[in-house]
């Protein structure tokens, strides 16, 4: 028997990972098992260059639980070790000292047991006690036992062993005794080891007998040896993918399509990258990609291993050449991994545009599922905007697809406006904006459907992206003037009647919380509703960019900002000036004729005091007096008109008719109209 100390320079390492490996301890497993299959593969890699001439049948690694006894086993029947190995190996550990080691890798788990190499040294997460039994593979080789109480202390000792390969056997402390449950291990067994490339044996396989769940004598193999990525793809079928996509993303539907990917160098990277129907739900979720070394389970948070557009795709990723166990910082500063983001980004676009290119009619079907991954890589990704800008699509009322050159060459003709900026119109929603819709399309303009999650951040980038080109809303300005084909047509009123008829307007309008209108006329024509509610794109486009933008929260607090605009050539709005007009001359005239007195008189006491000099009497409180007069002048007019507007019928209802189809006619406004139309029938 042999005793000894860990030749470790910290005077014990085993609370330090206690400590702080606690909140991860469950990795002892992955890690202990992940030794296990690589004993049995250099035993394989041996065989083949001709330094092992036993058979290589039957490699497996076997994991068991002794609850009444408290131990975890696991075995393997790989290379084994002689006492010379195990202290090579087991006893030595490249360790530079504790307080490096506490400040530098205290915050990941991973990067503890990796970077020291300590993968076996994690079993004292979990046990008070580890002993190791093994036999080398070397012919005549003497079989023996390490022993460690979780100090720096050790025993080893020759023993009996009939059969080559290792046995690690866990103590477990008394306050893991979660681990002794066979569901808990079996659990992680699935979760850590579920692809690994040798068979894991956790007890046997279970069947219903006699009212209870008994043994069988079949093995529990709880993994996939030769899981999909690790195969040709000229070897699989459509059935292969989709049925290994339901084993990895049980309960979802079927993928649309999806991306084998298979590189060697300049880096090694396997793996099956599938697209979900997403539709309009942006659920950016960190764990729908599984990344793997070696087909070992490592994390599904792979945060600056693919860009972030990308983890809304699923599936897998095998590398063994991203540094799993460094700190976050470091996996995304390291050149591989860079390399295989962008590899990864450039071959998800490689795959859309063959589709797009080669089966167009089913790309343009799956669309609506993937256009927010395209929109999302597009708006995040710079190089991924590039190469999506040659096959992303837009979709018009009529429910057809273009791409972007089609598109533009369908109707730069008539809608170029007299600056030469071709005007992309656009609705959101079908149903509420029917009648903008109606009113374009008459005018012989296409109209887009952009009613998407992220649609509204993407026109703002397709206006940079494309040269002398912006997006107009069809509900953002009267018809005339959403391209603006020559100088708008004057509006044939005097000021009096603009001023009177928006007054009699602007003063009926319904109150409305957080929304604000502000009357305006335009020459629109015979034809064109008397009355038409718009809002401005800019105002709108940047509240709803709110939605995206925290520091640009302020504009969502500002009140809804509507032009309600009256058609001056049309006839009601015609016979409403002239009811006016006819109505209040008598009342206003009076009242006209002091506002122009009164404003003669602040005009002329301004101009006094234009040269006034210090010392001399000015005229501010006479200017006041004056000011406030005009106030109450005004207010009494505005006062008159609005009582005229409150009789007015037509008034009511050309507002109500505008703000119902905006979708903004609600409450008591709502039940006065329908009241009102009843009558006037």
């Amino acid at each position: 028997m042999a005793k000894g100390s860990i030749g470790v320079t910290t005077s014990n390492i085993f609370p330090v990972i206690k400590k702080f490996l606690y909140s991860d301890h469950e990795i002892f497993l992955r890690e202990l098992v992940s030794n296990a299959v690589d004993a049995t593969q250099k035993l394989r890699t041996l065989a083949i260059a001709g330094e092992f001439n036993g058979s290589t049948d039957g490699l497996t690694v076997s994991v068991s639980v002794n609850k009444e006894a408290g131990t975890i086993t696991v075995s393997d029947n790989g290379i084994g070790m002689t006492a010379e190995d195990v202290d090579r190996y087991i006893n030595q550990i490249a360790f530079s000292g504790a307080e490096e080691f506490l400040n530098k890798y205290k915050d990941t788990a991973g990067a503890i047991i990796g970077h020291f190499g300590l993968g076996f040294y994690s079993a004292f997460m979990v046990a008070d006690k580890v002993e190791i039994r093994t036999l080398s593979f070397k012919e005549g080789a003497q079989a023996v036992s390490w022993t460690c109480d979780g100090s720096p202390e050790f025993e080893m000792t020759d023993i009996d062993k009939a059969e080559r390969g290792t046995d690690i056997i866990l103590h477990v402390s008394d306050d893991e005794k979660e681990f002794l449950e066979e569901n808990r291990i079996e659990g992680l067994l699935r979760k850590y080891c579920r692809f690994l490339p040798v068979p894991v044996v956790f007890g046997k396989k279970k069947e219903w007998k006699d009212g209870k769940m008994q043994d069988t004598d079949q093995d529990n193999v709880i993994n996939d040896v030769e899981p999909l990525w690790t195969r040709k793809p000229a070897d699989l079928k459509d059935e292969d993918y989709i049925n290994f996509y339901h084993a990895i993303q049980p309960g979802q539907d079927d993928p649309l399509f999806w991306i084998h990917l298979n590189v060697d160098y300049p880096f090694n990277l396997t793996g099956i990258l599938y697209f979900p129907k997403i539709k309009n739900n942006l659920d950016i979720r960190k764990d729908r990609i599984q990344l793997y070394c070696n087909q070992v389970f490592v994390t599904d948070s792979v945060e600056g291993v693919v860009p972030e557009f990308l983890t809304l795709l699923q599936g897998v990723i095998d590398s063994p050449d991203i540094p799993l166990n460094v700190s976050r910082s470091a996996l995304q500063a390291d050149r591989n991994v860079k390399m295989i983001a962008q590899h990864i980004t450039k071959k998800v676009a490689d795959r859309l545009r063959d589709i797009s290119k080669n089966d167009h009619d089913a790309f343009e079907q799956k669309w609506n599922d993937i256009k927010i991954f395209i929109e999302y890589g597009m708006l995040s990704d710079e190089k991924f905007c590039e190469q999506a800008m040659k096959f992303a699509l837009l979709e018009n009322i009529d429910g057809k697809f273009y791409n972007f050159e089609d598109y533009k060459t369908l109707v730069e003709a008539n809608q170029t406006d007299k600056d030469g900026n071709l005007v992309y119109l656009y609705a959101t929603d079908r149903e509420a904006q029917y009648s903008h819709i109606k009113a374009a399309q008459d005018m012989g303009y296409d109209v887009l459907i952009m009613d998407g999650q992220l649609d509204i951040p993407f026109a703002g980038m397709l206006e940079q992206k494309l040269e002398k080109t912006r997006l107009a809303r069809v509900d953002a300005d009267v018809p005339a003037n959403l391209i603006r084909k020559d100088d708008a047509k004057a509006v044939e009123l005097t000021d009096a009647q603009r001023d009177l008829v928006s007054h009699v307007f602007s003063s009926q309008v319904p109150k409305q919380d957080k929304a604000e209108f502000m009357v305006n006329l335009a020459a629109m024509g015979e034809n064109t509703q008397p009355v038409v509610i718009t809002q401005s794109e800019y105002m709108r486009r940047m509240k709803e960019m709110a939605k995206f933008q925290p520091g640009m929260s302020f504009y969502g607090e500002l009140p809804d900002a509507y032009n309600l605009t009256l058609n001056s050539d049309h006839r009601l709005i015609k016979a409403i000036v002239n009811d006016a007009e006819t109505a209040l001359a008598d009342s206003l005239k009076p009242i006209d004729d002091e506002i122009a007195a009164t404003d003669n008189i602040v005009n002329a006491l301004r101009d006094l005091d234009k040269d006034h000099k210090e010392g001399e009497p000015d005229h501010k409180e006479e200017i006041q007096h004056n000011e406030d007069r005009l106030a109450e002048l005004r207010a009494d007019r505005e006062g008159k008109i609005a009582q005229f507007a409150a009789t007015q019928d037509r008034v009511h209802q050309l507002i109500d008719i505008a703000l119902l189809s905006n979708g903004l006619l609600k409450g008591e406004a709502l039940s006065n109209f329908l009241r009102r139309s009843v009558d006037l029938l």
